[in-house]
């Protein structure tokens, strides 16, 4: 989940000083884009809990955070792991959850703008429930509970819909979705690359 979109970012992109906006060029590279088809794949459970784990997710969390973003999920790096990482708070400690399943979500919803930095420049209404409760593991294996709600629940959320395969334009309206399109078209043909739906 983008950062500057969800209103975490003081300063909008334009205005980031020269090295802050390098570093997260450079992490952006690293995340796949819409068009990859490892977005649409379903992640696999993680099953062997090492240092080789550990260090995935610390590079994911610094890939996030260069990226000024508040969420990743290991599709999003190439990784066919189910595997999240997350910081909704800045001073915050990152949190990874391993293999996480969705025990629990409100009745009670909210539409509010997301990104996504494997959608770059898309903002899209998308609704979700306000409160989760979500049962993982740490990177090493130690049980979760994550009982979150508002902005955290929606990002976990977010990155739980791309281990699945699920993008933000699957859960937003026919007309937002085709305006997204063109909006990914028009940036598309404005780097010369060529889109793949």
């Amino acid at each position: 989940m983008a950062a500057e979109e969800q209103q975490i970012v003081e300063a909008p992109v334009e205005e980031l000083d020269a090295e802050t906006r390098a570093r997260r060029d450079a992490a952006l590279r690293l995340v796949r884009k819409f068009g990859d088809p490892v977005l649409r794949a379903r992640a696999l459970p993680v099953e062997r809990f090492d240092a080789a784990l550990t260090e995935e997710a610390r590079r994911m969390a610094a890939v996030m955070h260069d990226s000024l973003g508040i969420g990743l999920a290991a599709t999003q790096v190439g990784v066919m792991h189910r595997l999240l990482v997350y910081r909704v708070e800045p001073d915050a400690p990152v949190a990874v959850l391993v293999n996480p399943v969705l025990e629990w979500k409100s009745a009670e919803t909210e539409v509010m703008d997301e990104g996504c930095l494997s959608l770059p420049g898309v903002l899209l209404e998308v609704e979700r429930p306000i409160h989760v409760r979500v049962r993982a593991v740490d990177e090493h294996d130690d049980p979760l509970l994550v009982e979150a709600s508002g902005l955290e629940a929606r990002v976990i959320q977010h990155e739980m819909d791309h281990l699945d395969g699920t993008l933000i334009l699957d859960r937003t309206s026919r007309e937002a979705r085709k305006q997204a399109m063109r909006a990914l078209r028009e940036r598309d043909a404005a780097e010369g690359s060529r889109l793949v739906a």
